[in-house]
């Protein structure tokens, strides 16, 4: 039996008049991507504007609806795939839905090859204020967020605060709807600490965007010294003289809580008392560690000094 070809799935998501369905038609109008391959265009959402296959510059685009969150399953798209067996697939996902309902429920052979987020940049700031959660899942993973109906009276550095809060690795673009150019964001995000200092020391406000930036970028911090005031845990499974040491990070809400911990090793590990506050000096590596089972940053440690549980114990990008 031959092996299944993974099909290349274009992910766009974003909020109601966020500009997803004028971005989708007019790449389906442009001969530079569609030149008649089969697709299967998955629309999530009933939106202001609707599509005009008559404009489409090729045949073989099959348009599909699932409007409700229930009905995205595995089943559905592979039903879909075997009907209109599509050389790619296009989504335009529900801003209301979870990407956690997509990305678990893709048939194995659908692999998102580019996710865009969509976003009007005259109520971005309400949106986030008013569905932080929603918005986060949505620029956790997107490769371009796109800022449409942009003007001169937005200030780009609270759109460009909100995005680098969560993600610094996606672009930026600022569509002006008053003539519809394009201006990709330049503006430079500079580390909160010194990471060419001989120790690099990580105040505890920052801990977040250090954890984020190291995880992102741990070759860049080979070799380098770093301290900062983390929590120690002894966890079974570890090797000897191996312990965590951490924050709990909050990216938008308490629902999202999560230990960012990296792996520390020391002789003196075992007498590191579980739960309790520190502060580390220590080197870091990026190595193979058992604890990980792969390559990742590993703390060989200098010292560790007993410290108060600080004020604020949840690190935050904020």
């Amino acid at each position: 039996m031959a092996e299944q070809k993974n099909l290349p799935v274009y992910l766009f998501t974003g909020f109601l008049d966020g500009g997803k369905t004028k971005f989708i038609q007019e790449t389906l109008e442009d001969p530079r991507f569609h030149q008649g391959e089969r697709t299967l265009l998955l629309m999530c959402e009933d939106g202001e504007e609707e599509y005009d296959p008559s404009r489409f510059c090729g045949p073989n685009i099959f348009m599909r609806t699932l409007e409700n969150e229930a009905d995205f399953t595995p089943e559905a798209l592979e039903a879909m795939g075997r009907e209109i067996n599509p050389e790619r697939i296009i989504i335009e996902y529900n801003g209301m839905w979870l990407l956690d309902t997509l990305y678990q429920n893709l048939p194995d052979t659908w692999v998102v090859a580019q996710e865009f987020l969509f976003c009007d940049a005259t109520t971005f700031l309400s949106y986030n204020a008013n569905m932080r959660q929603l918005m986060v899942d949505k620029l956790k993973s997107a490769e371009l967020v796109v800022m449409n109906r942009f003007h001169d009276g937005i200030d780009k550095m609270e759109l460009h605060k909100v995005v680098r809060g969560v993600s610094r690795r996606c672009d930026i673009a600022y569509e002006y709807g008053s003539d519809g150019h394009v201006e990709y964001d330049d503006i430079e995000d500079p580390l909160p600490f010194d990471i060419e200092a001989p120790i690099v020391e990580i105040g505890d406000r920052d801990y977040a965007i250090w954890y984020r930036d190291m995880s992102e970028e741990t070759k860049k911090y080979h070799g380098k010294t770093v301290r900062f005031k983390g929590r120690c845990l002894q966890r079974k499974g570890l090797p000897k003289g191996s312990f965590v040491a951490g924050r709990h990070v909050m990216t938008c809400c308490v629902e999202d809580i999560q230990f960012a911990g990296v792996v520390c090793n020391w002789e003196n590990a075992a007498n590191v008392p579980d739960d309790s506050w520190a502060i580390i000096t220590a080197k870091l590596e990026n190595k193979f560690h058992r604890a990980y089972g792969r390559k990742g940053p590993v703390l060989q440690i200098i010292s560790v000094e007993p410290a108060e549980k600080p004020e604020e114990a949840v690190a935050t990008f904020y």
